[in-house]
């Protein structure tokens, strides 16, 4: 079954969060899920989430979703602005909503930190030569 499109190609933010996934070293973009997903051999974050909240679906449209350390993610899950997204928050992901005014070298931070626990060693290694 296909997912329908959950985003806007105009999408100011999601230009922003393309242009930092896209910099890292063998990434790439597909849709997945009906949202962009960006990749190296496994997929490193995702733009846009939902979860759900008293049997009600809640979209955070305009987020990121990345794997950070159980450190960082404990952290940002006591700001208002993460949550745990479906499905993917069992496994340690965590969404953070921006806003266009949003801090962009916390969101390249957090991009690196799930690429390097994601990509392979060579891409990881291309990234470090930087």
């Amino acid at each position: 079954m296909a997912h329908s499109r959950m985003f806007e190609d105009d999408d100011p933010v999601l230009h922003r969060v393309r242009a930092l996934a896209l910099d890292l070293p063998d990434a790439a973009e597909k849709i997945s899920h009906g949202r962009p997903a960006f990749f190296t051999t496994k997929v490193f974050a995702y733009y846009g989430g939902s979860l759900k909240v008293d049997g009600e679906w809640e979209q955070h449209p305009q987020s990121l979703v990345v794997l950070p350390d159980e450190e960082e993610a404990r952290a940002l899950l006591e700001e208002a602005r993460c949550y745990r997204p479906a499905y993917l928050g069992p496994s340690g992901w965590v969404g953070v909503d921006l806003a266009d005014e949003g801090d962009w070298q916390e969101v390249a931070e957090l991009l690196e930190v799930s690429f390097r626990r994601t990509a392979g060693k060579r891409a990881v290694a291309r990234l470090d030569q930087r």
